[in-house]
């Protein structure tokens, strides 16, 4: 597996951080209730510290491997987003009307 840095690396650490990361919020977009998303977050954290002391770098790449295709395999097809964020429900909902130059208006008006 090419994108996976060696173990024991800041990088490696980056790397097992990011996964972790990425499937709690995948899990949290399936689970809209905290309580009911709590217990998911404390499988994987138990799937997590289970493979702590793998050191054998093939064994690590079988695992990132099975670790990516799960969380692709169980990718939310719509995710959700905080409202304010790009594409949330409430993006650029109430911007100002554009601002338009004397002669924009001019223009406009004269082609009325």
């Amino acid at each position: 597996m090419s994108g996976v840095a060696p173990s024991f690396t800041s990088a490696h650490r980056l790397y097992v951080k990011s996964l972790y990361k990425r499937s709690l919020v995948n899990s949290l977009n399936w689970y809209i209730r905290r309580d009911l998303w709590r217990n998911k977050a404390i499988e994987i954290r138990a799937e997590f510290e289970r493979n702590r002391n793998v050191t054998d770098p093939r064994a690590l790449a079988t695992l990132f491997e099975k670790a990516e295709a799960e969380l692709q395999r169980t990718q939310h097809p719509d995710p959700y987003r905080p409202p304010l964020y790009p594409d949330g429900t409430k993006w650029e909902r109430n911007l100002p009307p554009p601002m338009f130059s004397a002669a924009e208006k001019e223009a406009a008006t004269s082609a009325h």
